[in-house]
């Protein structure tokens, strides 16, 4: 079959924040872009000043129909790049029908795509996540702290939201096109890593199916962490009000 054949009817977008991601991004895109079926690509870069949209502008030249670039023009936040992806993938004449989110640092293994897409497309998943806790706790390199604050994150979500969502923090998922055409993406709260709590909650109220995934999550080995306290306290003070808010009818 012809290749280029194949990237056209490619139904599938990984979007990929970066702001930073120098170290990383010619790795994550090559290994991405290698993997069957075929993935599409798209990063959102937040104006890195280290030159991250140059290096994809030259990996663009040798994948121009399956590796796309938008640039905002400063770091406005995890949850806004990816709704920024998900609005580009669904108005692309592309007519994608499976949009993941990745980070760029190889914290997720690009060789789980698959996986992912398996579940949603041959196992009917509305939301395929890839979960580090649905198979016991399933993380590489994080100190013992960060990971009992992951865990117990995890935990409270579950209390305060009634999901049965083992990982409902993780952010290595698989949406199908319907799942975010139903989602009002104004009336998203959060901008940072809660952001993945609150997409998860908005498809389980409307009685999507979410499937989870094992996976083994691998703390980044290059580049610096995005994490810090005010994403912390997003997610604990966010979610309860979150939460509140639905019960009022509010959303």
């Amino acid at each position: 079959m012809n290749t280029s054949l194949v990237e056209i009817l490619s139904d599938s977008l990984v979007i990929i924040p970066t702001y930073n991601e120098i170290e990383n991004i010619e790795s994550i895109v090559r290994v991405t872009l290698l993997q069957a079926p075929h993935f599409d690509v798209l990063i959102v870069d937040d104006n890195s000043p280290d030159g991250t949209a140059l290096r994809v502008r030259e990996l663009q030249k040798e994948f121009p129909d399956r590796l796309f670039l938008t640039q905002r023009d400063k770091k406005a936040g995890l949850g806004t790049a990816y709704i920024h992806g998900f609005l580009w993938g669904l108005r692309s004449e592309k007519k994608y029908a499976f949009f993941f989110e990745m980070d760029a640092d190889f914290s997720h293994n690009p060789t789980d795509l698959s996986r992912l897409y398996k579940e949603c497309k041959e196992n009917n998943a509305d939301v395929a996540i890839g979960s580090r806790y649905v198979k016991g706790v399933n993380v590489v390199n994080w100190p013992l702290r960060r990971v009992l604050l992951s865990y117990c994150a995890s935990i409270y979500v579950k209390l305060i939201t009634g999901m049965r969502v083992q990982d409902p923090t993780a952010g290595f998922i698989c949406y199908r096109k319907e799942v975010l055409e139903g989602i009002d993406f104004d009336k998203i709260k959060f901008v940072g890593y809660a952001f993945q709590i609150e997409m998860k909650y908005k498809a389980y109220i409307k009685k999507y199916h979410l499937s989870e995934v094992s996976i083994v999550f691998t703390d980044r080995v290059r580049g610096k962490s995005k994490m810090n306290a005010s994403i912390i306290k997003e997610a604990i003070f966010g979610v309860l009000a979150m939460r509140i808010r639905h019960l009022l009818g509010e959303e």
